[in-house]
Formats: C-alpha cells, structure tokens, sequence
C-alpha cells in the first residue's frame, strides 16, 4: 500500500479570498514503512503574504520570488501523489488550496479526491481522544513523536512528523510493558519514549523456526505435564487421537 503523508503552506486562510499554496511536502511511505522518497516544493504564489500566515511559517515573498509558480510543477507534483492515499492533518484545509490551485488551470486536471484516496488524521485523532487537543503539537506530546526542532510551520517538516505520529497512532501497542496505564495522556517521561526511525533499507530480521525435532519434544513435554496433571492433551481435547502428533 502506498501512501503519502502531506502537507502545504499558504498565503492565507482562504482559497476563495485569493490566497494561494507557497510550499508543498510529501512524504512516501509503503506498506508502513518511509521509503525516503520524498517530494518539497516552494511556489511563487504571485501574491503577497498575509501577516498572520508569515509568523506561522515565515516563508516571505522575497525568498518565493524567484521559485516556480503552480503551473511549471503540477505535472511533477501529481505523478508523485497519483493513485496514492493521501495522510493530511485537516485534510479540507491542504485539499481545497490544491483543488483551487488545480482549477485555475482548467479542467483537465481535474481534483484530487478523483486521483488519491484522502485519510484525515484530524478526524482519526478526534475519534481516538474525544474533547482533547488534537493538532499536531498535542499527538506528537501524546504519542512521544519529537518535534522540539519544529520552531515554525514547514511543510516538507510537518509531514515528516505526521509521518511518525501517523504511524505511532495507528501501531496499536508500543510499547511491550505499560504498567496498565497510558502514559501518553499522564505527560510520563517522553525522553525516554521517542520514536527512532529506522533506515528504510535495514537487514531484515531473522526469523529461526523450530525444527521437527524441537517441536516434537515440546509435545512431549506438553504431553507429560497434562499426565501428570491427570488433564487430557491438547490433540485429545481437540477429540483427536492421543498418539497423532499436534500439527
């Protein structure tokens, strides 16, 4: 399963005030695991910058004025994400900038819900954690995912760490021993609770299984124990023959 994990930053609030998508982050991820293949992009919106969106991500006008505009990277940005299901933190917010973008251009592009399946992490975590803060400083804290170097708003960045807290959320238990208790929503020790990523193309793990010889002596012993015990074997509580081996 491929999916990817995105984020845009804006001009502003509002796709039909004008505003406009200055930076695009995509990260890959395939069957859970982040393949590094990643797609960022900084866009001229032709346009200025609102003064509350510039203290959220601090990308000014004069860093965007010599970047593409939307229509010289369209093609590049929608053969990464075709076919993908997109992870979006507030996915109503990042997918009408990207429609309106794509509606400038004409109608040949058509949206994005007709190209990519979209999974809203917003929505999962408001499900998992009903009347808690649920934006992505709250489920990083909650899901010990670091982000302390996140001192603005970037997109390349911002789905990296969805990416992980993405993946923490939906790992089920990470840990082996939790003492009966959720940490997470009692602010335990995050240091030692971090998730590490590990490289993409690490040695597989070894699996060693029992050769016949050990399975057959951990019947034995099985059989022995339920003798002792005066109990039936487990073959003959599954109304098998005592003497047929357990498959």
């Amino acid at each position: 399963m491929r999916q990817v994990v995105l984020d845009t930053e804006t001009t502003g609030l509002e796709p039909n005030d004008g505003h406009r998508v200055i930076e695009i982050g995509c990260v890959e991820m395939k069957n859970r695991r982040l393949t590094g293949n990643n797609l960022h992009l900084y866009l001229n919106p032709e346009r200025e910058i609102d003064a509350g969106a510039l203290a959220v991500h601090g990308i000014s006008s004069e860093f965007l004025a010599d970047k593409p505009t939307f229509d010289k990277v369209v093609d590049e940005f929608l053969s990464f994400v075709d076919g993908a299901e997109l992870v979006i933190h507030n996915a109503p917010f990042d997918v009408g900038f990207l429609n309106h973008e794509l509606r400038r251009l004409g109608t040949r592009y058509g949206t994005i819900e007709q190209r990519c399946g979209v999974l809203d992490t917003l929505v999962m975590a408001r499900q998992k954690h009903p009347g808690q803060k649920n934006n992505l400083d709250a489920l990083c804290r909650r899901y010990f995912v670091e982000n302390g170097h996140r001192e603005l708003h970037g997109a390349l960045l911002d789905a990296e760490i969805l990416a992980d807290v993405y993946l923490a959320m939906t790992g089920g238990q990470t840990r082996l021993f939790s003492g009966g208790n959720d940490s997470s929503e009692r602010g335990g020790d995050a240091a030692a609770e971090v998730i590490r990523r590990l490289s993409a193309d690490r040695s597989p793990l070894c699996v060693v299984h029992a050769s016949e010889n050990e399975q057959q002596r951990h019947r034995n012993k099985l059989a022995a124990i339920a003798q002792k015990n005066g109990e039936p074997t487990v073959w003959q509580s599954l109304g098998q023959n005592s003497d047929t081996p357990l498959q």
